[in-house]
């Protein structure tokens, strides 16, 4: 799954000449405008857990998340509670986590950064084997 591009239309010029018809009438230029897509990750925060899809690479070394330990798990349905903040990284998988007191999920998978609060408590349903950098704080 991709992330949606943000549009950026500060620094383009966002008109180019094109040639329009219209009825009998000859060809004519006229301008239009025309926007670029610059891809971006995308960031949201559900049910009390912060999920960016696809952070830099950069964003990723500055924080040193490869060489945070690693993690893993096959296809598996468990409790857990967060004894302190998790930040991590999900390499492989996907896993559908429902906190506490809550009918709905929140779905993460490979190439999600994730960060779950101190304190949460919820059920992990883990549907594709995963494997990911963790680091508590």
């Amino acid at each position: 799954m991709g992330c949606i591009g943000l549009i950026n239309l500060t620094s383009i010029n966002i008109y180019r000449q094109v040639l329009t018809r219209t009825s009998s009438k000859p060809y004519t230029r006229r301008e239009q405008p025309m926007a670029a897509i610059r891809a971006e990750s995308m960031a949201t925060e559900k049910l009390g857990i912060f999920i960016e899809k696809n952070p830099p690479e950069s964003k990723l070394t500055q924080l040193g998340v490869r060489n945070w330990p690693k993690w893993g798990c096959p296809p598996s349905k468990f409790p857990w509670t967060y004894e302190a903040k998790e930040t991590c990284f999900l390499l492989e998988g996907k896993v559908k986590v429902y906190p506490d007191g809550s009918d709905e999920g929140v779905e993460i998978e490979a190439g999600d950064f994730v960060v779950f609060p101190k304190g949460m408590s919820c059920t992990w349903d883990v549907t594709v084997a995963v494997d990911k950098h963790y680091k508590f704080e």
